[in-house]
This record gives structure tokens, C-alpha cells and sequence, in this order.
């Protein structure tokens, strides 16, 4: 067994900057000896500051590096494909950000890369390690709730993100890029998703009809299981960062996250007020960093990941097909194990 893991970090914007961080001071048995960003200035100095050895404009020549074992990707989506697919040849351990791909036919390509080399591959959904989603999740096994039977999810930036980023041709739209993570704990929650029915629309920021995305929606989903779901999505939340969840069982209700950041309430004549979150790095910071942790640690004690490629195969589907759905304008339903979704119509023409 490893008493280490020497890691290359890909991608260095804002999370991938704090990644380098992370696994650099708070994350025992991980080494970090080599970066790669397309851009080499930022590149440069990320390594200056964290006395990193290696440095590099793309991640082929990060790979040959000599020693490395792992690779955390938290490059463009649109890069995910190429470089699990590359690592997994050498070899490598990899972690990948959220979502697995743009593309399911990616997606599915990856998935074989990883299994045909039996690499330890790690998938990036942070909220699973959140103190409050994984408490919520331990006590449904322990049957506290009895038998869940609806979920509900809000998650709702506090702005629009600018339109280079929030482009679906980049970040796979709002399904995509922001649902996923609901979508992620649906399946966590209550099992495969059996069909969608997405609605939403530009009703905040009319510049988003540029890109043909919407800033709202609402997703209603069936499981596999029988039960029933549902996640708002909005980039227009303005009061501030809101991730909450709520899980209906037989016998009580788990409600997930929380709104108020600073445990003060003002009460005034006027009214009561109190803060709110800010934005994701202040709700999920500890939640990335846990993540991290549990990578590393799996990785060196060669146990199964916590989050498997399928995992983020299987959200994808779902984002997919909800995204298909909004355009529709009708249900979809989806073939989990053919990684394939069709009009639900359509669906129940060919069954019956």
C-alpha cells in the first residue's frame, strides 16, 4: 500500500487553483509535483507558489511526467473526454470534475476506457460529502424516515454566470452544468430515474435567448422504484446562494442545506432579517475538500471509489434527457441501461 499519491492537476481556474491548495495543505498523503493549463502564465505562477515542479501548457506531457500516479481533472468539460481517456491508458488514477462529458456517446467512450484499464477512477460530486447530505443519507439506511418516497430539490445561483461560461455549446446548458448535481442526488437518493419532464424559460435575463439556454426550469421525474421527484433550477435566485433538498418517507421528512450563512437574526420593528450564502465555494468549500480527501485516501488504501464513472454516467443521462424534454416540450423517458432517451410517446408506442 502507498503511503502517498503523487498527483498532476489539469485545469487551473478558480477550483482548480484551490484544488492545487487543497491537495497541497489540507489533504495527507497527497503530493502535488506537476500543473497543466492552457494558460502558461497562470500555470507558472500557481507553480511558483506551491513549489511544484512540473509545469505544462497540455496534459499528454503532464501524463509522461515520471512517478505520477494520479491525475485530478478540473479542466473545461469539453477536455474531460480526452484526458480520462489518455490517463486511463497510462494508467493513472484519475478524479473528474462534474459533468462526466458534454456528450453521452463521450461519456460512454470514457466509461470503457476506465473499465478495460482498471484504473481507480473517482467522480466529482461534491454535495454527496456535504456534512448535511451525508448524515441525511446514513440515517434513510438506518430507516429513519422509512421508505423515501419523493424528493425535492432547489438549487438556485444568487446570478447569472456571464454568457461565455453559461453557453450550453461550453458548459452543456443549465441542465447540465447546474442540475446535474441534483440529479447526482436524486439517483444517491431514491435510484435510477425512470422518465423527465422539464419546463422552463428565459423569464430573468432576456440576453440568454443568445445562447438558447434558459435561466429557469423545473424538472419532475419518475423512478424506477415507482416514486417521485422534482428539482427547480434558477440563475436568478438574487438573495443569495440556495441549495436545499427534502426527502418524503413513510414516516417523517429529512429537509437538506440551509439559507441563513452567519447564525445572527435581526428582529426590528420594521421586520426580521438575517443573511444568506453568498455563493458555492462558501456552502461547499469543506464539501471539496472532504471529497478530495476521500479520493487520496481510497486511492491509497486501493478501495472501491465512492463515486463511480457510472455515477457520473448515469446524471448525465438524466441532464440529457431533461434538457431534451424542455425542448419537446414533453415527457421523456429514459433506458438506463442502453444510455439512451426518447419521447415518452414515443416509448410507450414501442411497448405496446
Amino acid at each position: 500500500m502507498k503511503s502517498n499519491i503523487n498527483v498532476g492537476v489539469v485545469g487551473l481556474g478558480r477550483l482548480g487553483g484551490l484544488y492545487v491548495e487543497y491537495l497541497s495543505y489540507q489533504i495527507p498523503g497527497a503530493n502535488v509535483i506537476a500543473v497543466a493549463d492552457a494558460d502558461t502564465k497562470l500555470a507558472t505562477e500557481i507553480a511558483e507558489k506551491y513549489s511544484i515542479k512540473h509545469v505544462f501548457q497540455d496534459h499528454q506531457h503532464l501524463l509522461d511526467v515520471k512517478g505520477l500516479d494520479a491525475v485530478v481533472i478540473v479542466s473545461p468539460t469539453s477536455t474531460h473526454k480526452d484526458v480520462v481517456i489518455d490517463a486511463a491508458s497510462k494508467g493513472k488514477m484519475i478524479f473528474c470534475e462534474k459533468p462526466l462529458s458534454l456528450s453521452l456517446d463521450e461519456a460512454v467512450m470514457m466509461k470503457k476506457a476506465v473499465e478495460k484499464s482498471g484504473v481507480f477512477f473517482h467522480m466529482g460530486f461534491m454535495r454527496r460529502f456535504d456534512r448535511g447530505y451525508s448524515a441525511a443519507k446514513k440515517r434513510i439506511l438506518d430507516g429513519e424516515i422509512g421508505t423515501p418516497i419523493v424528493f425535492k430539490a432547489t438549487s438556485r445561483d444568487p446570478y447569472r454566470p456571464s454568457l461565455e461560461y453559461a453557453d450550453p455549446k461550453k458548459s452543456g446548458g443549465l441542465m447540465l452544468d447546474m442540475g446535474i448535481h441534483d440529479f447526482d442526488l436524486a439517483r444517491w437518493f431514491m435510484g435510477d430515474v425512470a422518465d423527465v419532464y422539464a419546463i422552463g424559460d428565459v423569464l430573468a435575463f432576456p440576453e440568454m435567448k443568445t445562447i438558447n439556454d434558459v435561466d429557469n426550469a423545473m424538472v419532475v421525474m419518475n423512478f424506477e422504484s415507482g416514486n417521485i421527484g422534482s428539482a427547480d433550477l434558477s440563475r436568478s435566485g438574487i438573495y443569495g446562494y440556495d441549495i436545499r433538498t427534502e426527502i418524503l418517507g413513510t414516516n417523517g421528512t429529512i429537509q437538506i442545506g440551509y439559507l441563513r450563512e452567519t447564525p445572527i437574526t435581526i428582529l426590528k420593528k420594521e421586520g426580521v432579517t438575517h443573511d444568506t450564502v453568498p455563493f458555492f465555494m462558501e456552502r461547499f468549500q469543506e464539501s471539496y475538500i472532504i471529497q478530495l480527501k476521500d479520493f487520496i485516501d481510497k486511492a491509497i488504501r486501493d478501495q472501491e471509489p465512492s463515486i463511480t464513472v457510472e455515477d457520473g454516467e448515469r446524471a448525465l443521462l438524466v441532464a440529457h434527457a431533461a434538457t431534451y424534454s424542455l425542448h419537446e416540450k414533453a415527457p421523456v423517458a429514459i433506458d438506463n441501461e442502453a444510455m439512451s432517451y426518447q419521447l415518452k410517446s414515443e416509448s410507450e408506442k414501442i411497448t405496446s
